[in-house]
């Protein structure tokens, strides 16, 4: 069954891939495991968090210590295995982490 956008509307996810990594944006469509994420930020590495499950419920307490890729307009994830929602805090945490870059 296909999901769209409205399922999702107005919030930020965490969302792991198998083998594609993990990735923080806002779901524009789901079909199965293959997500699109808009505004979107690959997290490939993070500091101050246990699990995912925590940055997305508590954001990052080391944002100067994490590897967070600049922010792309859009991204599809074919091999997503696990959705986390942000919440409202975890959000602008995670938004406020400065990019990461080489």
């Amino acid at each position: 069954m296909k999901e769209t956008k409205n399922n999702y509307k107005g919030k930020h996810y965490i969302v792991r891939g198998d083998r594609s990594g993990v990735f923080f944006g806002e779901i524009e469509e789901r079909n199965g495991k293959e997500v699109t994420l808009r505004n979107c930020r690959r997290l490939w590495y993070w500091s101050g968090a246990n699990s995912l499950s925590e940055l997305a419920l508590r954001g990052t307490q080391n944002p100067h210590n994490c590897k967070f890729t600049v922010t792309v307009d859009r991204i599809q994830v074919l091999d997503a295995i696990e959705i986390d929602e942000c919440t409202e805090s975890a959000t602008k945490n995670i938004l406020e982490v400065p990019v990461w870059e080489y």
